[in-house]
């Protein structure tokens, strides 16, 4: 999808330095896709501990000690 946006100069040459992409495109893509993990990253750690039905690791244990 093409799309046009005005980045600072500052902060797309700084993209292009981190990621080490030859091309602006590159870097943006690169950017965009980390970010979107970061959050899917942050999405998941939410759900910490919520679980209550499995098991810890000790019944894992015992368990693994059985067979």
């Amino acid at each position: 999808m093409k799309t046009t946006i005005d980045i600072p100069e500052k902060e797309l040459k700084d993209a292009i330095r981190y990621t080490g992409a030859k091309t602006k495109k590159k870097a943006i893509l690169i950017a965009v896709s980390d970010f979107n993990q970061r959050q899917r990253m942050a999405a998941l750690a939410r759900h910490l501990s919520t679980c209550k039905n499995l098991i810890t690791p000790e019944e894992l244990a015992i368990m693994r000690e059985k067979d």
